[in-house]
């Protein structure tokens, strides 16, 4: 058997165990009940402020869950630290370095819509901005700038789509942004420009895999 051959077997066989044990925790039957199983995907995606009409890219990401027998799942989601910028007073540009501090696990749910099965979740984020600059000059914000209380994101399957539990799926949601604190004479400012309501989120869920219990 050459490797590749070897390769491709061993794929085939950890998808079909995959495809075997999620399918088993939407079985019903007795000995789903008790069964919780680790699934690790891929994700990338984007969330647009809506107040100044930055895009910021978000990953590439694992989500770390832990599904139970009734499609409930946590999961951890740590996104990594990006860059944005945008216009002030729509000529003025202004870049920051932007992190979402995870505060405790998403929580979510796998459940069933007629012949769908589709995806919900809820992650808490702070959002914590640095390094920002107008026109290249620092404004000097500090190190914990960031929004006084964390900001709730419900990411969900999109209408007429649907969630794969070994595929993943998009997940698609709105959130809004609150005051931010310890900003130095810049909270202001940032005040002035960042909180609202109508920021949109997209996140790209994909590549599911079992991981090992320890």
């Amino acid at each position: 058997m050459t490797t590749l051959t070897r390769r491709r077997t061993a794929f085939r066989g950890s998808l079909a165990a995959t495809t075997a044990a999620l399918a088993l925790v939407f079985a019903g039957s007795p000995a789903a009940h008790a069964a919780t199983i680790d699934v690790d995907y891929d994700v990338t995606g984007s969330t647009t402020i809506a107040s100044t009409g930055s895009t910021i890219a978000l990953g590439p990401a694992v989500l770390a869950t832990r599904v139970e027998a009734d499609g409930a799942f946590a999961a951890d989601l740590d996104l990594p630290g990006t860059r944005t910028q945008f216009k002030l007073a729509g000529f003025i540009p202004v870049t920051a370095n932007v992190a979402f501090e995870a505060v405790g696990e998403t929580a979510g749910q796998l459940s069933r819509v007629g012949r769908t099965q589709v995806a919900t979740s809820t992650s808490s984020y702070y959002v914590r901005l640095s390094n920002i600059k107008a026109a290249g000059l620092p404004l000097f914000a500090g190190p914990f700038c960031r929004t006084r209380e964390p900001v709730v994101i419900q990411a969900d399957t999109p209408a007429g789509e649907a969630f794969d539990i070994v595929k993943g799926g998009r997940l698609v949601g709105e959130y809004s942004i609150g005051k931010f604190q310890h900003c130095g004479l810049n909270t202001l400012l940032i005040n002035s420009i960042i909180p609202g309501d109508g920021n949109t989120i997209e996140l790209n869920v994909s590549n599911g895999r079992l991981t090992p219990t320890p």
